[in-house]
C-alpha cells in the first residue's frame, strides 16, 4: 500500500521547517526582552506556530493524497488536517497542563487556518455558519478518534473511523 520505505521523522539541519529563535545581542536583546519576545508565552506561540505549518505541511502534500487514492477536495484536507490535530492534541494532552496550553494555542492557529480555507473555498458567504459546523465536525471525529483507541474498542475501529 505504502511506496516509500520508513524514514526519520528529524529534520535535517538545512531544512526550511526547522525553527531556530535569533539570538540577538546588546540593545535589541534588551528591547525585544522589554517587548516581552523571550517570554515563555512569546516562545509557546513561536513553537505553536512551527508544529501547526508542519501539520499543514504534511496535509497539503501531494504525496498523501497519491499513495491513499484521495481526491484533494475541502473535504478530503479537512479530514486529513482533523486526523493530524488530533494525533498531536492527543500526544500533547500526555504532556500535562503545559501541553494542554501548548495544544490550546495550536487550535487557535487551526482556527484561524481553517477559516482562511474556507474563504479560499468560496463559501465567504454565511462564514460563522461553517466555521460552528466545522468546529462540530472537529469535535465529533476527535470524540470518536479517542473512542476507537479505548481498551474497550476493537482491533479495526479506528481504521472504520479514519475510512468513514
Amino acid at each position: 500500500m505504502f511506496l516509500s520505505k520508513p524514514c526519520s521523522l528529524a529534520l535535517p539541519p538545512d531544512s526550511p521547517h526547522r525553527a531556530v529563535d535569533p539570538q540577538f545581542k546588546g540593545i535589541r536583546r534588551f528591547l525585544l526582552t522589554l517587548l516581552l519576545f523571550y517570554s515563555k508565552q512569546s516562545k509557546s506561540i513561536r513553537g505553536a506556530n512551527v508544529v501547526y505549518d508542519r501539520i499543514t505541511s504534511q496535509v497539503d502534500t501531494p504525496a498523501i493524497y497519491d499513495v491513499f487514492q484521495l481526491e484533494k477536495t475541502f473535504k478530503t484536507t479537512f479530514s486529513l488536517l482533523v486526523l493530524h490535530m488530533w494525533l498531536v492534541l492527543r500526544r500533547l494532552k500526555e504532556e500535562g497542563k503545559d501541553g494542554v496550553k501548548f495544544g490550546q494555542y495550536i487550535y487557535e492557529m487551526y482556527n484561524h487556518d481553517v477559516e482562511l480555507r474556507v474563504s479560499k473555498a468560496g463559501v465567504n458567504l454565511l462564514l460563522t455558519k461553517w466555521m460552528k459546523e466545522l468546529e462540530k465536525i472537529f469535535y465529533g471525529n476527535i470524540v470518536k478518534y479517542d473512542a476507537a483507541i479505548s481498551p474497550e474498542a476493537h482491533q479495526d475501529d479506528l481504521v472504520n473511523v479514519i475510512w468513514r
